[in-house]
């Protein structure tokens, strides 16, 4: 077999087999097949595509690539939840909480952010100590021990898969729907859990712009999964608006504190909540929608969400102190108001600008390598159908950059749109998949 023949069998739009991927994957792995071959390749997919056996054989190689996590001398229901990102995205430190205060085993390998904000890892690494680089052993003590553990993606889990994603990351070959299935799927089956519950993102600030394009590949992991024995399914989510009130890292962490204290936003109690419902009808707590509301609201009211994250902090060695003292968090040292130009009710706020005025104050990073600004960010102070008037504060800009707030500002400003009468409310849940 030769990787020139598997290159020009995918130029011509014929699919590859299950021995063909494998050798491939194994090129890959022992360096056998070079770059430039492995780039061909990737490209020949970009325009042909693959179905559903070619993209299931490239997730299964890919995890077998590495180290597999096994949770069973643990428990035979561990949990994974997935985001494809998004702007002011802190549901999975609401989420594992909750499912923790549950009973339910939570598992989660999560990444640094490249992009406008920091990822789950940074917002936590915002929390003074809260340690991320666990090894497997102590990944899975913490796990055993809270019922939760959040930690940074260890290269030992399907590592093909970030062979190929620095390839693809400069063909411009990241934008394959097959390609971006076998990775996340990949990852999550290595991860160890075997219930997953994806959180799949489309509008101006996630990378799938529309409901469609997010069906599609929503619809293509959750089958891959089903094919390599994973209870999974999938939330399809809008971002076209920011998720909460905070955006940046350490607000975000102080909203999620403040959500598990019962001063819930509405948006966010919406999508949790659906995740929720969706990882209780996997693991067989509850079937009933309305039941499953109504406990997530118990775990909420009684403090058991709150004291969760209090002992996955603990766990972690991060400071429990600043559940009660948010000033123990990382503060940026300029506070600007921004001030509306005009009167009415607000019937958008663009994620996307929202996003790129927040890296503008230091909150994200352009590569892997970059510092980022913890204390930087932007809160909302008025939100989708709030009413406002010409000179109201309608953000609140936090940063260290002086030279930054201008064009934030603007940015900002360019955000919000309003309408002269009340909006209608839109439900942010476009589809969920089983």
């Amino acid at each position: 077999m030769k990787i020139i023949d598997i290159i020009e069998k995918k130029k011509k739009g014929f699919p590859l087999c299950e021995e063909e991927i494998k050798f491939f994957i194994d090129g890959v792995m022992s360096q056998t097949i070079e770059d430039y071959q492995i780039s061909a390749l990737l490209m020949a997919i970009y325009f042909q595509g693959m179905n559903i056996d070619e993209t299931t054989f490239l997730t299964k190689y890919m995890v077998e690539s590495g180290e597999i996590l096994d949770f069973t001398d643990i428990s035979n229901d561990v949990l994974d939840k997935h985001s494809t990102g998004g702007v002011g995205d802190k549901i999975t430190l609401i989420f594992l909480p909750l499912m923790a205060a549950a009973g339910i085993y939570n598992a989660k390998l999560s990444g640094r952010g490249l992009g406008h904000t920091g990822g789950t890892i940074d917002k936590l690494e915002s929390i003074p100590g809260f340690q991320t680089n666990l090894s497997i052993e102590e990944f899975k003590g913490k796990v055993k021990k809270v019922k939760a553990a959040i930690a940074a993606q260890t290269r030992a889990l399907a590592p093909a898969d970030g062979k190929l994603y620095a390839l693809r990351d400069v063909t411009s070959t990241v934008d394959v729907i097959p390609l971006i299935a076998s990775s996340v799927v990949s990852k999550k089956i290595a991860s160890g859990a075997n219930h997953i519950v994806l959180d799949v993102k489309y509008g101006s600030g996630a990378f799938i712009k529309t409901p469609e394009e997010a069906q599609k590949l929503s619809e293509i992991m959750v089958e891959v999964g089903k094919r390599l024995n994973r209870n999974i399914c999938a939330v399809i989510s809008s971002m076209e608006q920011p998720l909460g009130r905070a955006i940046g890292n350490s607000i975000e962490i102080i909203e999620v504190i403040e959500f598990l204290k019962g001063n819930i936003e509405p948006d966010l109690k919406e999508i949790t909540y659906a995740l929720a419902q969706s990882a209780f009808e996997k693991t067989g707590k509850f079937n009933a929608p309305q039941k499953a509301r109504e406990y997530l609201d118990e775990l909420i009211l009684s403090g058991k969400a709150l004291e969760k994250f209090r002992e996955i902090i603990k766990e972690q060695n991060g400071d429990v102190s600043v559940i009660e003292d948010y000033g123990k968090m990382p503060q940026a040292s300029i506070k600007y108001e921004v001030k509306s130009d005009k009167d009415g009710f607000v019937s958008n706020i663009d994620a996307l600008k929202i996003a790129k005025a927040c890296k503008n104050l230091g909150a994200g990073r352009e590569k892997k390598t970059d510092s980022i600004d913890y204390s930087a960010g932007i809160y909302l102070t008025k939100k989708f159908k709030e009413k406002v008037q010409q000179g109201e504060t309608i953000a609140i800009i936090y940063t260290n950059k002086k030279s930054s707030i201008k064009e934030s500002e603007e940015l900002v400003k360019a955000a919000y749109e309003y309408s002269l009468e009340e909006p209608k409310e839109k439900s942010l849940i476009y589809k969920i998949l089983n």
